[in-house]
């Protein structure tokens, strides 16, 4: 498991019958997480997040909580709001993907005397693109929601990068890929978190079971002649790691393709708390 344990500001308390208690710097949320099948006992916490039987939820709060707060993780600072789909704005557990993607672009600026160009498709709100712009990264960060690309710029703005080379596009991410395709541009680094199903800002439809190979083999078309990393993250339940193993081992030039869960310690009996999968892709060397 790729363990997300470098955290000040974050920890996940406890967690079990399908929920987990986290404290975001101080404030501490119950929320759901389906993975926790196991028994845990009663918690007090500062808002629960109640799911509705129709869909969607709402937090019922223990005591006021600010409209949105600060977190910090190494040199990185995130903006966190809890939202009415249960989100915070952020997911935790990637920290260990941002770690291992900077490890990549320093190795790779060592032999090369140019800014890395990363892309970032299903961007949300930007951890992978300030962490990347954060090690020297001229970065395109894609995301079909207006809302979260602004988010991601607050989250910039609050790294100090708010003048990196980041270029925020609100696009449907299969088409901007066949844009870039025909201009002939190249990345050096890609990364993508692709949801389960949804719906693009005209309607397109994504599948993850169907369209995540074809979108892979066009960006593999889009990697430069030394790249530095591939990255794909996936949070579908019943796609295991090593589907995005053989993903990337078919789609990229020869290479190195790991993959495995990717999780967060419980504080409770050392628990491990699995939060998705990541499949990782480095060039032969």
């Amino acid at each position: 498991m790729f363990i997300a344990d470098g955290w000040n500001d974050f920890r996940v308390l406890d967690a079990g019958n399908g929920m987990k208690l986290e404290r975001w710097k101080g404030i501490t949320l119950l929320r759901p997480d389906p993975q926790a099948v196991w028994p845990m006992g009663e918690h007090k916490a500062d808002a629960v997040y109640i799911r509705s039987e129709t869909g969607g939820g709402h937090w019922e709060e223990q005591r006021q909580l600010p409209e949105s707060w600060q977190v910090t993780y190494r040199d990185l600072t995130f903006v966190v709001r809890p939202t009415g789909f249960k989100h915070t704005g952020l997911f935790p557990e990637q920290a260990v993907n941002w770690d291992w993607m900077r490890g990549e672009l320093n190795r790779w600026k060592k032999t090369h005397d140019r800014a890395p160009k990363v892309l970032n498709l299903f961007a949300y709100t930007g951890g992978a693109t300030v962490a990347c712009a954060a090690s020297g990264a001229e970065v395109v960060h894609v995301d079909a929601a207006k809302g979260m690309v602004a988010w991601a710029k607050d989250n910039a703005s609050a790294s100090g990068l708010s003048e990196a080379p980041i270029r925020y596009i609100v696009d449907d991410c299969v088409k901007f890929v066949k844009r870039e395709l025909r201009r002939g541009s190249r990345y050096d680094g890609i990364v993508m978190d692709p949801p389960s199903y949804g719906r693009g800002p005209t309607g397109e439809l994504w599948k993850i079971e169907a369209d995540l190979y074809p979108l892979v083999a066009d960006c593999a078309q889009l990697l430069s002649d030394e790249p530095a990393f591939f990255l794909v993250n996936s949070y579908t339940t019943g796609l295991a790691a090593s589907v995005l193993k053989n993903i990337l081992r078919v789609a990229l030039p020869e290479g190195e393709a790991v993959s495995d869960e990717v999780g967060l310690p419980v504080e409770r009996d050392n628990l491990l708390l699995p939060c998705g999968e990541s499949g990782r892709w480095t060039p032969k060397r």
